[in-house]
């Protein structure tokens, strides 16, 4: 049975039945996948994650406890460091890794279905980063560097079959090269460290996501395996020698949750794509990607980054997650108390945002990287304009789109508009985007000379309502609550709800496909004509309200 929506929070407020000696899972809530995490000795960690089509691109977080996170820098930031013009919305930047050596920051990525492998270099990860050099010697995906201490090091990825022979569909490589860390170029022929997976009679798909660690006068090289989704997990091995083979552990794998009952309560599922790493108080913890289904395997969130201890049994290295289970909470490490002045991450938390800024901030996205200046944040006053321009999200452009993640299942966002549309192609208002074939939007709009609210259900219009020739400024809110999706409009007075309840589950993952959650923001179109006019957004609000996180 579904549970109403909780009244607002406090803005900026954190709130849970939790006591303060336990963290909440997932860190970062919301589309946040693929984590890949580094240090540099002197407690400073960062943390980064794919962004696919979005621009800016691959947000940088920064931790001192692993626990409290800010998100720092965008690693793709100026608009002609990688064009993302031409790919669909979880196409281009793939599983990006983040690494440091005497002081200097690696960031390696995959364009897919672009250019392919690149590395950007930074001495501050907030940025700037450097424009990427590209790598075409290294073929697949997933990239990762290690620095060993013998002043060598190396790239490891997935790639082709040997031969480039599959011998069943998912059939890849993990593949080891040297790399030239100074002129960020390889160096010789590269070699298979993994054909297959564990077991390759066992036909196991999708060998990614690679990293290597040198602890304990071993080589580690773990991966991931059996895809991004239900069968995801992670597989550890080693050696004494890197030029050695290298062996797998005899109680692989070492995080999953494939093999759990599907129908168990608040289930977290489709782990895997993980890092490891020592805390400053001497215990190690894992990063790693995997989903909150609200149904079967539907959810609308995206694959979120989730932390667990890390224990070590016989020199192996294995996600301790206090049972089976991967649990919502865990025992903060020591010394370490939940920052709540940080803008929150997890849990249910309000935000409102009154674009009072000179630039929009960090998190907020568009979709590829605008070749013109379409937004305008007043100098700083409240507000936000949007230029109506012809470009539309159902395309692979740049369109009038600005977006945060929904990081809820239950919830609610709403803005503020003035918009008066001259033409009925005109439209401004609430965006619910999962890719361009699947979203809704709720809009002021104009239909035989009159303004009207309507609602879109991708490209198909479902709903309309006349309005009062007078009306220029509408309010328009969203409530989400696991597969209900319901809008509502205020031109003044109550609340008035916009078309039917609408199925949520044509956003999620499973239906629309690919790799990106649902992203709500402001969207405002001409679609595919030309226009003068512009659309003001005076405030967005968000509200994430969870079940698992109540009192």
């Amino acid at each position: 049975m579904k549970k109403a929506l909780a009244s607002l929070l406090a803005i900026f407020c954190l709130t849970t039945a939790l006591a303060q000696d336990k963290f909440l899972n997932p860190i970062l809530a919301g589309w946040y996948p693929d984590p890949a995490i580094t240090d540099d000795g002197e407690g400073n960690f960062y943390m980064v994650h794919s962004t696919f089509a979005f621009y800016p691109g691959i947000p940088v977080f920064h931790s001192t406890d692993l626990v409290n996170w800010e998100q720092v820098g965008n690693v793709i930031q100026r608009p002609d460091q990688v064009d993302l013009h031409g790919f669909g919305t979880s196409r281009a930047v793939f599983a990006p890794d983040i690494s440091y050596d005497n002081g200097t920051y690696y960031l390696t990525c995959t364009i897919v279905d672009g250019k392919g492998n690149f590395v950007m270099t930074a001495k501050d990860p907030a940025g700037p980063w450097s424009d990427p050099v590209w790598l075409p010697e290294v073929s697949g995906i997933d990239p990762g560097l290690f620095f060993d201490d013998n002043g060598k090091s190396y790239m490891v990825y997935n790639s082709e079959p040997p031969n480039n022979e599959s011998k069943y569909q998912g059939h890849r490589t993990i593949r080891m090269i040297e790399f030239d860390k100074e002129n960020l170029k390889t160096i010789g022929e590269n070699r298979i460290l993994v054909d297959g997976g564990v077991d390759i009679s066992t036909k196991p798909v999708w060998a990614e996501g690679p990293r290597i660690y040198k602890l304990n006068g071993f080589y580690y090289l773990m991966t991931a395996e059996g895809g991004t989704a239900v069968n995801h997990s992670e597989m550890i091995y080693r050696n004494t020698n890197i030029d050695d083979e290298f062996i797998p552990f005899e109680e692989n794998p070492i995080l999953t949750q494939r093999h759990l009952d599907p129908n168990r309560e608040n289930p977290i599922t489709s782990a895997g794509h993980a890092d490891i790493v020592q805390h400053p108080n001497g215990d190690w913890y894992g990063v790693f990607l995997a989903v909150r289904p609200y149904e079967g395997d539907l959810y609308n969130t995206g694959r979120e980054t989730f932390l667990t201890p890390v224990k070590w049994e016989n020199d192996w290295p294995i996600f301790d997650l206090g049972g089976e289970e991967i649990k919502y909470s865990y025992p903060l490490p020591k010394g370490v108390e939940v920052d709540k002045d940080l803008m929150p991450l997890n849990g249910n938390f309000t935000l409102e945002e009154k674009f009072d800024k000179d630039e929009l901030p960090l998190h907020w996205m568009m979709l590829r990287n605008p070749k013109t200046n379409w937004y305008d944040l007043k100098n700083g006053a409240e507000g936000i304009s949007l230029k109506t321009r012809a470009e539309t999200v159902e395309g692979e452009a740049n369109p009038s789109f600005i977006g945060r993640r929904q990081q809820h299942i239950t919830g609610e966002a709403s803005l503020s508009l003035k918009f008066k549309a001259e033409n009925d192609n005109e439209k401004a208002g609430l965006l619910a985007f999962q890719k361009e074939t699947h979203y809704y939007y709720a809009a002021l709009s104009k239909e035989n000379g009159k303004p009207v609210v309507q609602l879109y259900k991708s490209d198909k219009l479902i709903e309309t309502i006349s309005l009062d020739n007078s009306v220029s400024e509408v309010e328009f809110k969203l409530k989400f609550e696991e597969d209900e999706y319901t809008f509502y409009y205020k031109t003044e007075g109550e609340w008035q709800q916009l078309g039917e309840i609408q199925d949520g589950k044509f956003l999620s993952t499973q239906v629309a496909g690919g790799f990106v959650g649902v992203n709500l923001g402001l969207y405002t179109t001409s679609n595919q004509k030309d226009s003068d006019n512009e659309a003001f957004f005076n405030w967005f609000n968000y509200t994430g309200d969870d079940e698992v996180y109540r009192d």
